[in-house]
């Protein structure tokens, strides 16, 4: 009588008892047996989820390359259409990148400490 009042005591897992149960139930092993293979193609295959990451973060680093790309374009157009016809464009490139001056100049260097 004195155990009415008490509660009954937890059972613990029992994992040879759950898998017991879970192989008798042949819904259960069918739906693992076909449901791995089929997770397994979901995130692996060739159209998987972990490919289409790996795609989606290449297509942005291109899309970087590719505005990069543009705005080189842009400004070596710009730099081209100032040296067709500007005089103190061309001046300067030849005096920047190629080292010339004018007759009676004296060019000083400045050497860089490293």
């Amino acid at each position: 009588m004195d155990n009415l009042f008490y509660r009954k005591e937890k059972k613990k897992w029992d994992v040879g008892g759950l898998l017991k149960k879970f192989l008798k139930s042949r819904r259960s092993v069918l739906s693992v047996v076909i449901g791995i293979p089929v997770l397994l193609f979901v995130l692996f295959g060739s159209h998987g989820i972990i490919q289409r990451v790996r795609l989606q973060n290449q297509k942005a680093e291109l899309e970087l390359k590719i505005q990069q790309a543009e705005a080189e374009t842009k400004r070596l157009q710009a730099e081209s259409k100032a040296l067709d016809g500007d005089k103190k464009a061309i001046e300067k490139v030849a005096r920047e990148k190629y080292g010339m001056h004018r007759d009676g100049e004296t060019v000083y260097k400045v050497q860089k400490k490293n």
